[in-house]
């Protein structure tokens, strides 16, 4: 039975009863005891540092492991009452797994990373808001969980969240998830991406990462707000308004994106056998949807130049714009055996669909509005009502009901993940006459305070 002192005099560490015989819970009021406590947790204890300012001007270590069961949490005893400056940051050890870093607010200059081989960690409930430029949080580790975090206001180059993994690798099932991205204002052409999943070199790697339910506003530091260069990712369910950034499958192969409400964004892919299904896009201007330019048949494992879109199917997707509302970049390679079907593509004017001259796509079941079609098509109102949300979708007697075609099974729940059934609707949203439906993330909904 583990014994616990409570001195009669306030000192940095006092060790009170925790809610198990086998846990502790250690409060500590500076960071030389932070790091006393960390050197000796076991499985199960919370060490939370008490409300306050601290500059770091040494490492803070976490090299004990906790259990899947008892992990390990270092946390703000109050969420964002603690804050971390200096020069200095928290450091997993190598080996370190099952840690949860919660809580934290972190106004220094050092950047915060997971390093491959410190599995199954997490971050959790922090506000990053960093006094450097380059990357500002690295994911290195497999299984990291990066939930109800914010990450706000740079005007740097590089990004928020960038995930890697082992020289020659990418790190495997990695889970972001209710986020906060906002207010990136780098003015450079390139590098202020809110988060990297990957880079070049690695983008014949499976990461097999999951980015869902994060809401990005203001990502304005480059054009894509979420940039993929690994392979067999799902991006789905976030929300992404008044950003420049797109979501974009920029390397890499056998990717998703699914269910995602985008406003003044859009989404843009090059690579291979990617699925782009049930989003919905509303973009005041052109180029809502993008099949990127190819400056290569298929890339090698380090190009870095474009890949031809080979074998993308774009299906059931709510596509809003003005004119050239799907598109395509162009370039020596045309996208090659695509598909393009049973998506609601309402414009204003001009062509709406205009894929480069010598294009192989399929296009099937798609129901256009507002311009020229520029493709087969049924050119007919989709009779698209405005919800309290804001959300434009089919109200009864909308000839997109039950007229999908072609077999998509990958389209089986629509983009409030609500079961299509019979004949699909066409567009994101299945009609119901009544039922739940998704509104788009707001910031209740994510970051620090989230439910």
């Amino acid at each position: 039975m583990r014994l616990f002192f409570v001195p009669l005099i306030a000192a940095a560490l006092v060790v009170v009863p925790g809610p198990v015989a086998s846990a502790a819970q250690v409060r500590v009021t500076s960071l030389s005891a932070l790091q006393s406590a960390m050197d000796k947790a076991n499985p199960g204890d919370t060490i939370v540092l008490a409300d306050g300012s601290y500059s770091a001007g040494s490492t803070l270590s976490i090299k004990r492991s906790g259990t899947s069961t008892a992990p390990v949490t270092v946390a703000a005893e109050h969420t964002g009452q603690a804050t971390i400056t200096g020069s200095k940051t928290f450091a997993f050890a190598s080996g370190v797994s099952n840690v949860v870093l919660r809580g934290f607010k972190f106004r220094g200059s050092a950047k915060l990373s997971v390093p491959a081989g410190a599995p199954d960690n997490r971050l959790t409930r922090n506000d990053f808001q960093l006094t450097t430029d380059g990357n500002w949080v690295t994911v290195s580790g497999d299984d990291t969980v990066v939930d109800r975090n914010v990450f706000q206001n740079r005007t740097t180059e590089g990004v928020f969240l960038q995930i890697l993994g082992p020289s020659g690798a990418m790190a495997k099932h990695v889970h972001v998830h209710h986020n906060y991205f906002y207010n990136h204002q780098f003015g450079g052409t390139n590098g202020g991406e809110s988060i990297r999943l990957g880079l070049s070199d690695r983008q014949s790697y499976t990461a097999n990462a999951l980015i869902e339910n994060n809401l990005f506003e203001k990502a304005d530091g480059d054009s894509e707000a979420i940039s993929v260069k690994s392979s067999d990712n799902v991006v789905r369910y976030n929300t992404i308004r008044d950003s420049k950034g797109y979501i974009v499958l920029r390397h890499g192969n056998r990717s998703t994106v699914e269910g995602n409400v985008l406003f003044g964004s859009g989404i843009r892919f090059h690579g291979n056998d990617h699925k782009i299904v049930n989003n919905y896009v509303a973009n005041s201007g052109d180029r809502a949807i993008v099949f990127g330019s190819g400056d290569e048949a298929d890339s090698g494992p380090t190009s870095k130049l474009h890949d031809r879109p080979d074998r993308v199917t774009v299906a059931y997707n709510t596509v809003l714009g003005s004119k050239s509302v799907i598109d395509g970049d162009g370039g020596d390679f045309k996208p090659k055996d695509c598909v393009v079907a049973d998506n609601i593509v309402k414009g204003t004017s001009g062509t709406l669909v205009t894929l480069p001259s010598g294009s192989t796509v399929k296009y099937e079941g798609n129901i256009t509005f507002g311009g020229t079609a520029g493709i087969p098509s049924r050119n007919v109102d989709p009779k698209l009502v405005k919800d309290a949300a804001g959300l434009y979708r089919p109200a009864s007697g909308s000839p997109a009901i039950n007229a999908g075609v072609g077999s998509y099974p990958f389209a089986a729940k629509d983009f409030d993940l609500q079961a299509r059934s019979g004949a699909y609707d066409v567009g994101a949203d299945e009609y119901f006459a009544s039922g739940t439906t998704r509104v788009p993330l707001t910031k209740a909904d994510v970051g620090p305070a989230a439910p």
